[in-house]
């Protein structure tokens, strides 16, 4: 499975932008997650996906109700909705992907930069 990251860009503080990330093989049954990681800090997770359901979604604080993630199996593609968007997001956003039993995500995108401008 190979995952690709698209969406990031600049935008200013409250703006929104969605990113995607398309697999390249089918991961119905994998638990898909978006994480993120900014100049000088370690990678955090944002949030993560079960499968298609949406009411699996887990989300890191910083980011509840403010960020939605979805999933379209049909197209193997992973979305994350970012609103209101603050400078304390700015980061490089990578997307990731496991079995559901697996420990660790093996499979990971190469990153997409979002920018907040204050």
């Amino acid at each position: 499975v190979q995952l690709q990251a698209s969406g990031g860009g600049v935008v200013q503080a409250g703006g929104s932008l969605r990113l995607s990330c398309a697999a390249s093989g089918r991961t119905s049954n994998y638990i898909s997650a978006w994480f993120r990681q900014a100049p000088g800090k370690e990678r955090e997770f944002v949030a993560s996906i079960r499968g298609g359901d949406g009411r699996t979604a887990k989300y890191a604080d910083s980011v509840k109700g403010r960020f939605t993630i979805s999933k379209n199996n049909a197209k193997n593609t992973v979305y994350l909705q970012m609103n209101n968007l603050t400078p304390e997001d700015t980061a490089g956003y990578y997307c990731a992907a496991k079995g559901r039993y697996s420990e660790n995500y093996t499979y990971w995108g190469q990153g997409t930069k979002v920018t907040v401008s204050s």
